[in-house]
């Protein structure tokens, strides 16, 4: 088995609904997504994917939350903006476009990550 990851970034502010503490005021990250994908074999170049495709994937599904406050976006739902409903919201976008996916993980910062996988 075959695991390729990509990363990307965005910058955007949430605040979180039904908290206590710091986070529920307004805020924002400068978020690093990761997406990994795994192949059983690999085509006649010697290739799972292209990282340039799998970086395109990702990108396009991330610069809809780029520069924005994610509490407002319509795509999202009514669901709280925690790391845990992005990476799922990320996930569940690339999926339909590539099977083959596996995780996405966001980052809010250097320590803190939260990922989402089927199953």
């Amino acid at each position: 088995m075959f695991e390729i990851k990509v990363k990307t970034n965005f910058s955007a502010a949430h605040n979180l609904r039904n908290y206590r503490g710091k986070c529920e005021r307004l805020h924002g990250h400068n978020w690093v997504v990761e997406a990994a994908f795994h192949y059983a074999s690999l085509d006649s170049v010697g290739m799972a994917v292209d990282f340039k495709v799998a970086k395109n994937l990702l990108k396009k599904v991330v610069e809809r939350l780029d520069h924005s406050y994610l509490n407002e976006l319509k795509f999202l739902g009514r669901v709280n903006p925690t790391s845990e409903n992005i990476a799922k919201f990320i996930y569940e976008c690339v999926k339909k476009k590539n099977r083959h996916l596996k995780a996405v993980s966001v980052w809010e910062n250097e320590t803190s990550c939260a990922t989402y996988t089927e199953g």
